[in-house]
């Protein structure tokens, strides 16, 4: 329809020629933050969930954070250096897809993938969930509305992207330099206030956590451990740069590895403050409200971070509302680089043949619309699903990140091992053999926390990821098995040709002798088929009657015959004559010829070509058959061609 086509236009813009692909290349200082942002964005949630999982074994556990938020330091360390070699090696940007699939094997890489695709997706529902959270601690009207909230900026994101606003611009920079800022004020005012002897507390400092039963000594190691495994969602974001290399200046492997250094760096000292600053002022959260003593009734409990700004601003209500904003800015960026992420790589993946053809493609902005359209849908139904919960849907969140960690760096082992063999002595060795070590302790050290993770959390949500992923590839691997199956059945042999139909017999259908019928008859009489018939099923004798009257009366000059149907249906009768003439003649050829009303208004659809539509359907399944349509045009039909012509010169004129 015209009037939803002038719809696209005003909220996604003229359509872009292929030829105005721009690839932009990024000096460090604008890449660092654009596709880095969901590192450091993590920061956001990676303590508040160490503290809530600490929280189930009283206000004693906490005294566990500082050991942990250094446990994952360590653990963020190593990666980073690990994904450095990866940058270095694979500046082509497949990222860990690429990584996998050239080293371990496609059936590997579509492993990788499908954890890659759920991260994605969780991604955003997470980034989003959190921003939202830290919106509503400072504007109770949003959290007391956070699904629909969510959603709205989720639709946003999704609008943004399909109209090529989401890709890297300046102002796309400004959130994750704007959270760096406000975090660095907040622990700059915090340490000069503790120096001058200010006591900073969180306003959840005087309630208490209700008394957990004693722990055994076992029991505290898996709280311990699995405060860690929520902790390490800090490392979420970190393939993101390895998918982006060409994006960056030349050399751009360097420049994408100096930019993961640098990144790492930033996120790791903004954890570890964080969490510092968190025990210092004495945040209380916890996973169930009603656990927590002096929160107000039917009050929402505020984020770390707003607690934070809260101790160290005091009363300066607009500093804690702007570190607020802050943190929202960059969870909404965290989520938009997964907008840039997801369709490349159900691009690369569909181009392998694993996932539908139509993710391949480039919509009207030359953004890959259907990846971007199912990524919104898919997170949107996890924040319904899990309503916006942060807490419930981190459970989820940090598998897929380390099957896919662990993958690669076993990936790069075999990387360097192959790279080994064929470069005997030098520096270049020496590379490869420090390579392999850090990637190979790398593979040690992410393997060790997935199977935390899944320890401590398959109970709580991670088992729904652990079902998800295979569920995934099965999918992947049964859409590239009909796609080669379809391949090997229409592919040329060395034998076949083109062999022409012994005879073609051409059919018209007719219900009345009218106009349509008229033209359709011309056009089939043009072609030249070696046997024409028009012919016409009888489910009212007197319709029949007249039909034959008038056909008589007429002389047209093509044989009308007339199928009996004593059952009243249209379609059966036209199906058994057609196989009887494919029976009589296997070489011949069928051509059925389809007069087709073209309307103007929805309603009218309804109303005319349903026989003709259901007659078509069955047909097509028919070997040796084909159909044509003989349009029709009805005065409905001019008004909808002028405005289509019209918004086609308004089209042209923007161009």
């Amino acid at each position: 329809m015209p009037v939803l086509d002038a719809a696209k236009r005003v909220l996604f813009g003229r359509a872009l020629r292929s030829d105005e692909i721009v690839v932009r290349r990024l000096p460090n200082y604008r890449a660092m933050p654009v596709y880095a942002s969901d590192a450091i964005s993590s920061n956001a949630y990676a303590t508040q969930e160490i503290l809530i999982v600490l929280a189930l074994g009283g206000a004693a556990a906490l005294q566990y954070g500082v050991w942990i938020a250094l446990a994952v330091v360590g653990v963020f360390a190593i990666v980073i250096a690990a994904y450095r070699q990866n940058v270095r090696e694979y500046p082509g940007g497949g990222g860990d897809y690429q990584v996998v699939s050239t080293n371990l094997g496609r059936r590997w890489g579509v492993i990788g993938a499908s954890a890659m695709l759920i991260d994605y997706v969780l991604t955003v529902a997470v980034s989003i969930a959190a921003a939202v959270a830290n919106i509503g601690s400072v504007v109770p009207i949003v959290a007391d509305h956070q699904v629909w909230w969510a959603i709205g900026l989720v639709g946003a994101v999704v609008l943004l992207n399909l109209r090529g606003w989401g890709r890297s611009t300046p102002v796309s920079s400004l959130p994750t330099y704007a959270f760096i800022m406000a975090i660095a004020v907040v622990i700059v005012t915090a340490i000069v206030r503790i120096s001058r002897g200010d006591e900073l507390s969180a306003p959840s400092s005087d309630w208490e956590i209700a008394e957990a039963e004693s722990l055994s000594a076992l029991a505290l190691i898996f709280l311990v451990a699995r405060a860690f495994s929520s902790g390490t969602t800090a490392l979420t974001g970190i393939g993101t740069v390895s998918g982006a290399v060409p994006s960056f200046k030349e050399p751009a492997g360097r420049n994408a590895a100096r930019t993961l250094l640098i990144a790492g760096a930033i996120s790791m000292t903004l954890f570890v403050s964080i969490t510092w600053l968190a025990l210092h002022t004495g945040v209380r959260i916890v996973e169930d409200p009603a656990t927590l003593i002096g929160l107000p009734a039917g009050q929402q409990q505020q984020t770390v971070i707003v607690q934070i700004a809260s101790a160290v601003f005091g009363s300066s209500e607009w500093l804690i509302v702007l570190v607020a904003i802050a943190t929202m800015l960059i969870l909404v960026a965290a989520a938009n680089t997964a907008f840039s992420g997801f369709p490349l790589l159900t691009s690369r993946v569909s181009r392998d043949g694993y996932l539908p053809k139509q993710l391949h493609q480039r919509g009207d902005r030359l953004a890959f619309s259907n990846g971007i359209v199912l990524l919104g849908i898919a997170a949107g139904a996890l924040i319904v699903a899990f309503q916006a919960d942060l807490n419930s849907l981190i459970q989820l969140y940090i598998v897929g990140v380390f099957v896919s960690f662990s993958l690669t760096q076993w990936a790069m082992v075999k990387h360097w091992g192959r790279r080994l063999t064929q470069i005997q002595e030098g520096p270049a060795r020496r590379q490869a053999q420090r390579g392999r070590v850090i990637n190979a302790t790398g593979l040690v050290l992410t393997t060790s926390v997935l199977l935390i993770v899944l320890v401590t959390k398959f109970s709580r949500g991670a088992w729904i990821v652990v079902v998800a992923i295979p569920v995934l590839v099965l999918i992947m691997v049964a859409i590239s098995a009909h796609y080669d199956h379809v391949k090997r059945e229409i592919s040329i042999g060395d034998s076949d040709a083109a062999t022409l139909p012994a005879r073609v017999h051409s059919l018209v259908l007719v219900s009345r002798l009218h106009r349509p019928a008229l033209r359709a008859l011309a056009y089939a009489r043009a072609t030249r088929p070696d046997t024409l018939e028009a012919i016409t099923v009888s489910v009212d004798p007197e319709e029949t009657l007249e039909l034959q009257q008038d056909w008589t009366r007429r002389q047209v000059p093509v044989t009308l015959r007339v199928l009996e149907s004593p059952f009243r249906d249209i379609t059966r009768p036209v199906l058994d004559y057609v196989k009887r003439l494919r029976r009589e003649g296997p070489r011949d050829l069928v051509t059925v010829f389809v007069p087709e009303y073209v309307t103007g208004h929805w309603w009218e659809r309804l109303l005319h070509n349903r026989s003709a539509l259901r007659l078509r359907t069955r047909l097509l399944l028919t070997p040796g058959v084909m159909i044509v349509s003989v349009p029709w045009q009805l005065a409905s039909s001019d008004d909808v061609a002028e405005r289509f012509a019209r918004l086609d010169d308004l089209l042209l004129d923007e161009d």
